[in-house]
């Protein structure tokens, strides 16, 4: 079987397994599910070729859960922080952990024109299996996230229903999970080529203790001129053309921890999502929503209480550097494992999503030197 940081569990190549050097140590799946209790589930939705039928296909797209303290504790609140990158989309329930600095309830990320369905869907999820949510009994606004996958998907037929929600939810699970064209991201463009759904995580240490930082994309974004792997600008070495001549797309990333943290120190994660991001080359143009969270699993239970008084343990805000390197370094991992894990996939009147010249990309990076060799597993 191979490692985990080297193949997903359907065996496909991660980053790593290319030679791309990344910074920091990863945990025991590097994913976003390293973090005790947190579980990743997803419906895949691909049927249909040929000339688009609006309300018939093609069809590629889905929905992606994310439950930070998964099903057994569905509901249960956690600190949270969100911020914009460039505002062209959609993240529900912001309001609220703007104003609260919470949110409860799994995470949804789905296609532009499926999002009201995700957070409805969600909602009745929690109605149908929580004894209570929210701020108040059976009232909720929980998170649900978009990226437009058109160029791939019969996005207008709308075929995402409140089922595929409920079977995302219900797969959920911690451990090692699949990426790339999975879940929501699966209609999805990155950098010219196929995106999708990514992964990855830091384990750091503070005091004593050990903390888990990871991170989940959902990316769809960027130009094949744009795009830098390892340090090394790809347009001359990595060839082809674009589905659009602008930055149209998104991403959706969401950071989530244990270490002890309150709602404004996750904002500030979710604000180094941004480098993150950036470490790839994008540029978050006009047309790109990129929007971006951070929860933190750690005392949330302390959102349950009704006491006059809530005690804390918190990392002071001027020691919080070694989380947002983790964060940066975990974004940009999940990032390229997209590139590395997707494969070429057809949809719409034939349009085209090419998958990364993996061939190419080690060739140049050992050209330059940055090559990794990936050994130790």
């Amino acid at each position: 079987m191979t490692h985990p940081h080297l193949a997903t569990p359907a065996g496909k190549t991660r980053a790593r397994a290319l030679g791309i050097p990344f910074n920091g140590t990863p945990g025991a799946n590097n994913a976003i599910t390293d973090i005790p209790g947190t579980e990743v589930g997803y419906c895949t939705l691909i049927e249909g070729e040929g000339p688009l039928v609006e309300g018939q296909g093609p069809i590629r797209t889905g929905v992606t859960a994310i439950i930070p303290r998964g099903k057994a504790k569905a509901a249960w609140p956690v600190w949270a922080g969100q911020t914009s990158l460039n505002g062209n989309g959609e993240l529900t329930g912001s309001w609220w952990i703007e104003e609260a600095g919470h949110c409860d309830g799994p995470l949804t990320i789905t296609n532009t024109h499926s999002c009201g369905v995700a957070r409805d869907a969600t909602i009745e999820w929690l109605h149908k299996n929580a004894d209570r949510y929210g701020d108040g009994p059976s009232w909720g606004l929980p998170v649900a996230g978009e990226t437009y996958d058109g160029w791939l998907n019969d996005i207008n037929g709308f075929h995402v229903k409140k089922e595929h929600v409920f079977a995302a939810i219900d797969n959920a699970q911690g451990g090692p999970i699949e990426e790339g064209s999975v879940g929501g991201g699966t209609g999805m463009m990155l950098y010219g080529h196929k995106g999708g759904s990514g992964t990855a995580s830091r384990v750091v240490d503070y005091e004593g203790e050990s903390y888990t930082v990871g991170a989940f994309v959902q990316a769809n974004f960027g130009l094949r001129s744009q795009l830098t792997v390892g340090g090394i600008p790809m347009a001359e070495h990595l060839p082809g053309s674009d589905p659009y001549d602008s930055d149209t797309g998104s991403i959706i990333a969401m950071v989530g921890t244990d270490a002890p943290l309150v709602s404004h120190q996750c904002k500030r994660l979710a604000r180094r999502i941004s480098l993150g991001v950036g470490r790839g080359g994008s540029i978050s143009g006009h047309g790109s929503g990129d929007i971006f969270m951070a929860f933190s699993t750690a005392g949330s239970d302390a959102l349950q209480d009704h006491d006059a008084l809530i005690p804390l343990n918190i990392v002071p805000d001027h020691r919080m550097d070694f989380l947002f390197e983790a964060t940066i370094q975990a974004v940009d991992e999940a990032i390229m494992n997209v590139l590395a894990v997707s494969e070429e996939m057809t949809g719409i009147d034939g349009n085209k999503a090419e998958a990364l010249d993996r061939d190419a990309l080690v060739a140049t990076l050992k050209k330059f030197g940055r090559y990794v060799e990936p050994t130790g597993y």
